[in-house]
């Protein structure tokens, strides 16, 4: 067939055609249909059972239907510009006997490359010659009395291997302007303008676009670093002694206002969205350090020393709302003060003085002894099995790589500090360096190549599916990297297969809804990964609060054996785009899959269940919650059966094993505080479910949750503000 197509397009050579177009035509056709599950539009749909995306699904049996009159089209978006060779038309019984093929570089002005007057239908393949982005198929003359229908639409190009994916140097990649990487040749002086300048921007644009990574190669460095938001700062070293800062890496509560009083700004529950990461911390002589952070502000894989103690609030009357501790060493004291809740995982402390509702340690020395409530100390003595996040390094040859810890089980402490942390190291030359404006095909294009990503900070707008299939792909974000997926689709997805890595990554849902945003494993998956699972690390979604955004979903679990290390999954209560029907989100987490596991699990505003759990063997180490605030009336909000609200937390009725600790969940109904929630945790009554160290709360006395778990726990309301159980059943 290839060849008598040459010998075709040699003869049309032969006839006339103009140099030009017979440079493109002898170019071999490729196989890869470039159309699949591309964005596509149409005219008109019959129903919406047939919309314009099912012509490009890859599956025969879903189709796009117009209306039933002339013209119609049905319009495919490539992503970028192709050269685009084969046209294949597979029609149902409603076909087009006139209907022409045109390209466009910007969908407004078109070529046509095909037209017919004669169609018959069936399955059409047709050679064409032309460049452009969108393809459009206009139908003037349908065959039948119905519309125009087609089960598939198959573009093929001559540049069929997909868009070119640069590759990188190792010694010397390009991350862009958006990160800054410091030597200790650095003058200091400049690293303090750089650190000040970006403190400066940062410090309350808590919805910007702007994103900060701020990276250090092995020494010893002065620097003050006001962490502000979407800022990463990060050694380049193997071990955070790698690199030591003399002087500061904080978090300070300043900007927003507490309560009634405007000159009240030691507010930090709005401290969002940054990082400390693998550094040597040493303050001046007997200044404390500060990290006064709440939600997605992980302080991981740190050796803090020499400060007295760190504070975790203003240090006054300020409130806080954190937080993480992850594979960090504190030599000397940390003190939580008004902080509502934290989780300190695999750490080292020299001690910790503080508690308010739900402080969580597990797999952590020097923690207090178990004591739960007042003080609220939930202790667990060993991590039962978990895997650091990837990191990003130098090595002694001046290469950069990524290093990925290795698996670990029954530990406490952290991986580092009492010599090298195991694990492998995958060269940079490995990884597509993504830098903003990078599309979803080239992403997707480097996946197929056995690339893995790294994500350098920025916003990345997608028109498809991140799709991860690969095992062992590890998808690094730098900055607070942040996806968007805009036509309603999911923004990253994993197959079913081993070891995959996300980490460092904010997605933040479209304008157009999608059912889910981040998929680990398609429905009815059921692999065993109990040897090498999938982690998430740092991986936060967000509906609303930068702009309108929708989405059903946030997660959804389905694969077995998954890591959750530190999410927050939030529906935006405050910011643009914000309101009961306007960022509408059902769910924050559903996990379907068996033997899933979570650390540091945040989870805030969703309209129903903010956690469903349908799977067998999940455990739970600190949940925190919020039930959305934005509830009009209690007759919009309700799950049914008597029940008032949707609890926080769901274990389905079918589930026979699941295990929690130190679990919280709080209301503030402030539109109507005679909002009622019947309980924040529901689980089947079984012997093989079973929660420890649980607390509700009502912020203010500002609406009611009934219970703490099913019937039991008590009421937290206006009289009772806090409601704590010790177990249960």
């Amino acid at each position: 067939m290839k060849y008598l197509r040459y010998l075709v397009m040699l003869a049309l050579v032969a006839g006339g055609i103009g140099a030009g177009n017979a440079a493109a035509s002898t170019q071999a056709c490729g196989s890869t249909d470039v159309a699949l599950n591309r964005p596509a539009t149409a005219s008109s749909t019959e129903n919406a059972g047939l919309p314009a995306s099912a012509a490009v699904d890859g599956n025969p049996g879903t189709r796009w239907g117009s209306a039933f009159s002339d013209p119609q089209w049905l319009q495919i978006d490539l992503g970028s510009s192709r050269s685009v060779c084969q046209v294949g038309l597979s029609w149902e019984t409603a076909y087009g006997k006139a209907f022409r093929i045109e390209l466009s570089d910007d969908a407004a002005t078109w070529r046509q490359i095909y037209d017919t007057t004669s169609g018959t239908g069936g399955t059409q393949t047709l050679d064409v010659a032309g460049t452009g982005r969108y393809v459009r198929i206009t139908g003037t003359q349908r065959g039948t009395g119905y519309g125009y229908s087609l089960w598939e639409v198959a573009v093929r190009t001559t540049d069929g291997s997909g868009p070119v994916v640069p590759p990188t140097d190792p010694a010397n990649p390009d991350f862009g302007p958006n990160v800054s990487v410091f030597s200790p040749s650095t003058p200091q002086a400049d690293m303090q303008d750089r650190l000040d300048q970006i403190a400066a921007e940062m410090h309350t644009n808590q919805f910007g676009t702007q994103r900060y990574a701020v990276l250090w190669k092995p020494g010893s460095y002065t620097a003050d670093v006001n962490l502000g938001f979407y800022t990463q700062a990060a050694g380049l070293g193997l071990s955070p002694d790698d690199v030591n800062l003399n002087g500061h890496v904080r978090v300070e509560a300043d900007w927003l206002q507490q309560g009634d009083d405007p000159n009240n700004k030691g507010n930090a529950t709005q401290n969002f969205w940054r990082s400390a990461e693998n550094l040597a911390v040493t303050t001046p002589a007997g200044q404390i350090e500060r990290w006064a952070v709440s939600q997605a502000a992980p302080y991981r894989r740190m050796h803090l020393k020499g400060a007295p103690e760190i504070q975790l609030w203003n240090g006054g009357d300020g409130w806080a709302s954190g937080g993480l501790f992850a594979d960090t060493k504190i030599d000397n004291t940390v003190v939580s003060g008004s902080q509502q809740q934290w989780l300190s995982r695999n750490s080292e402390f020299g001690a910790w003085n503080g508690s308010v509702w739900n402080m969580v340690f597990v797999g952590t020395t020097g923690a207090p002894a178990q004591h739960f409530p007042n003080p609220s100390h939930t202790v667990v003595a060993q991590t039962p099995k978990v895997r650091e996040k990837p990191f990003l390094y130098v090595d002694a040859a001046g290469n950069y790589n990524v290093f990925v810890p290795a698996l670990r089980s029954a530990s406490a402490g952290t991986s580092w500090s009492h010599g090298p942390a195991a694990g492998s190291s995958i060269s940079l030359a490995d990884f597509f360096v993504v830098k903003p404006g990078a599309t979803a095909e080239t992403i997707n294009a480097a996946l197929e190549q056995g690339k893995h990503l790294l994500f350098t900070p920025g916003i990345y707008h997608l028109s498809d599916t991140i799709r991860v299939n690969r095992p062992n792909t590890v998808v690094l974000g730098l900055g607070l990297a942040t996806l968007i997926p805009d036509t309603g689709q999911a923004a990253i997805s994993v197959a079913d297969v081993d070891g995959v890595k996300l980490a460092g990554l904010l997605v933040d849902a479209g304008p157009v809804n999608s059912p889910v945003l981040i998929q680990v494993g398609p429905a009815g998956s059921t692999a065993s990964h109990t040897a090498n699972p999938t982690s998430l690390h740092d991986v936060y979604a967000r509906v609303g609060g930068a702009h309108v955004g929708k989405a059903t979903v946030s997660l959804q679990v389905n694969s077995n054996d998954v890591i959750g290390d530190h999410l927050w999954l939030w529906r935006g209560d405050h910011g643009d785009g914000v309101g009961w029907t306007v960022n509408t989100a059902a769910n924050g987490l559903v996990v379907n899959g068996n033997d899933v596991t979570m650390y540091g699990l945040f989870v805030e505003h969703y309209q129903q269940y903010e956690v469903l759990w349908n799977g067998n063997g999940g455990r739970t180490y600190f949940f925190q919650n919020e039930f959305p605030y934005d509830v009009p009336d209690q007759a919009s909000w309700s799950s049914g059966g008597g029940t008032q609200g949707w609890a926080a937390y769901k274990v389905a009725n079918t589930v026979t094993s699941h295990e929690a600790w130190g679990v919280g969940s709080y209301c503030f109904f402030s539109p109507n505080n005679s909002i009622v929630a019947s309980r924040s945790f529901e689980v089947p009554d079984t012997a093989g479910v079973r929660f420890h160290d649980l607390v509700s709360v009502s912020l203010g006395g500002v609406g009611t949750i009934a219970n703490v778990i099913n019937t039991t726990g008590g009421t937290a309301n206006a009289a009772n503000q806090q409601r704590y159980l010790v177990s249960y059943p």
